[in-house]
């Protein structure tokens, strides 16, 4: 694996991690790498609307980015694996209180409490239940006659690290 520094000066360390998660589909693409080991279909299943043109340029960059390890193994018919590095890892890492932030600017306003803490958000399956709502039901848990009630529907993939 080559890790290609990109040419050009930084601003600051933002402007840095920007130039390797930029993009509409890279953090989407690490996300789903955060759950497990993915073989390119397994993925373009698991980030849709990524186009297969857009999916393989984008994991030759974190490849190139030393982010995503791209595993070839010599089988008829080819079967290639990606998975995280370790700095992919700690780069996900980074990336969960954004997530976090995401969930809790979502449901800001419309009455239904966001998960508490970090990685760990207790209302996202719908477990225990959130600060405030006393009935069990997480925010993400959406039954009955509350659920075409006018709050919008929480939006999948801003678990970030989570399923």
């Amino acid at each position: 694996m080559r890790i290609v520094r990109r040419p050009g000066a930084f601003v600051c360390g933002i402007d840095a991690a920007m130039d390797v998660i930029g993009g509409k589909w890279k953090v989407l693409i690490l996300w789903a790498l955060n759950e497990r080991t993915c073989r390119f279909g397994e993925l373009r299943r698991a980030v849709p609307g990524v186009t297969e043109k857009v999916l393989s340029s984008h994991l030759r960059e974190l490849e190139d980015d030393g982010i995503v390890h791209r595993e070839v193994y010599a089988e008829v018919p080819p079967r290639v694996e990606y998975s995280l590095t370790p700095l992919g890892l700690s780069l996900n890492a980074a990336l969960e209180p954004l997530g976090q932030w995401g969930r809790d600017h979502i449901y800001r306003g419309t009455g239904e409490a966001p998960g508490q803490g970090g990685a760990a958000d207790p209302g996202a399956e719908g477990g225990a239940g959130t600060a405030g709502s006393g009935e069990g039901e997480g925010a993400g848990a959406r039954t009955g006659e509350d659920a075409g009630a006018g709050v919008p529907e929480p939006v999948v993939g801003l678990g970030y690290g989570q399923r």
